[in-house]
């Protein structure tokens, strides 16, 4: 399980609400991505950067709290590093969230 507090502050930002938006239907968003299917593989730190209008380091730095909250994975492809949702992560805090408010 993880740390529940960790979990809110993750979300406590609309950039990274706005991350999980995007990973949540990627290919509508990211199908021009030339490394593969965004939906399969994950979608690519550079893309997300673009499509959010932040610096490369700021994003990446989103997308590890996100995922240290369990609401993301990583995989590394090369030198790139591609996010998708981790929609068991997700789905468990909502679950907590549910039942104890």
């Amino acid at each position: 399980m993880n740390d529940r507090l960790e979990q809110a502050k993750a979300l406590a930002s609309a950039a990274r609400l706005s991350i999980l938006d995007l990973l949540k239907e990627p290919y509508p968003h990211f199908a021009h991505q030339e490394s593969g299917d965004p939906a399969e593989i994950g979608v690519c730190v550079t893309l997300l950067t673009a499509k959010l209008g932040l610096s490369q380091p700021t994003v990446s730095r989103h997308l590890e709290l996100l995922k240290r909250a369990g609401f993301l994975s990583a995989r590394n492809i090369g030198r790139w590093s591609y996010f998708t949702r981790n929609e068991d992560g997700i789905r468990d805090y909502k679950e907590w969230l549910h039942d104890t408010l």
